[in-house]
């Protein structure tokens, strides 16, 4: 008996070091938003501010761009997962449920794509951008990020796992191909949208390395990339509003998980059933 409560203890005894490590400086950010600056730079350390400091976030919502910047994330973010589902969820129809020549190379390419980093397309995606003059546009943040391996490989997952007969009997009652694909199948793949959803909101809207190579307009400004602007231009070393306005950028996609993280965690699970 102790045996067993031994070994139920360490797993969750290494889970909460883990989530302890990974949180501390999540936490330590939150404190240091909500602290006056005569504590923020004093020599003990305290985790709860004796007085919360609401300025840093008045100072960081009027004083700054961060609702500009916060704006142009939602935007980005809004549009890249728009085309992002608009192509993945066809071609991953496709490759589930269609028999055609060469499917299981495409496939294979689609996965082969998942190890090939975009910073190896960057600099040719540059030039091209260069070439056709939409650098430093919101379409030049969107367009190179609308096809997405990973998106085709989650949903062809999903889809792999739904019966033939389903899709054959909507093709009796005379549906088209493009009418089941987003009328019968993508509803039923809402939980792998959600998880796919998930990851791409926060990769994209945590992204700083193409954002700051694509524009140079602080009107087009991130939230990452307008963090820098703020803490060159408006914080210096007044830290607590900086640390407010990382909250602030931060606070959307915590909100969103945990709104949305049954859905998330039901595509995850459904989508790793059958290869």
């Amino acid at each position: 008996m102790k045996r067993a409560i031994l070994s139920n203890l360490l797993p969750l005894a290494l889970l909460f070091l883990g989530a302890a490590f990974i949180l501390l400086p999540f936490v330590w950010m939150l404190s240091l938003a909500f602290k006056p600056g005569d504590e923020i730079f004093s020599t003990t350390i305290r985790l709860l501010p004796s007085t919360i400091e609401w300025n840093n976030f008045a100072f960081a919502l009027t004083e700054t761009d961060i609702p500009l910047f916060l704006w142009n994330g939602l935007v980005m973010v809004t549009g890249i997962l728009f085309f992002q589902i608009l192509f993945a969820v066809p071609c991953a129809y496709a490759l589930a449920q269609r028999q055609f020549a060469g499917r299981n190379l495409l496939f294979g390419l689609v996965v082969a794509a998942l190890l090939v980093p975009f910073h190896v397309t960057a600099i040719p995606i540059f030039l091209g951008f260069a070439r056709i003059g939409i650098l430093n546009t919101m379409w030049a943040l969107i367009v190179p990020f609308v096809q997405t391996a990973f998106g085709i490989f989650l949903f062809r997952q999903f889809f792999a796992q739904l019966p033939a007969d389903l899709f054959d009997a909507a093709r009796v009652d005379g549906l088209s191909e493009t009418a089941i694909v987003w009328r019968i199948a993508f509803p039923l793949a809402l939980p792998a949208a959600t998880a796919f959803a998930i990851f791409s909101v926060t990769a994209h809207w945590n992204d700083l390395f193409w954002p700051l190579i694509a524009t140079t307009d602080p009107n087009l400004a991130t939230p990452p990339r307008g963090i820098l602007y703020f803490r060159d231009q408006e914080s210096g070393d007044n830290v607590g509003p900086l640390m407010a306005a990382a909250v602030i950028v931060t606070a959307p996609l915590v909100i969103a998980f945990l709104l949305a993280q049954r859905k998330f965690i039901q595509g995850i699970a459904a989508g790793g059933l059958k290869g």
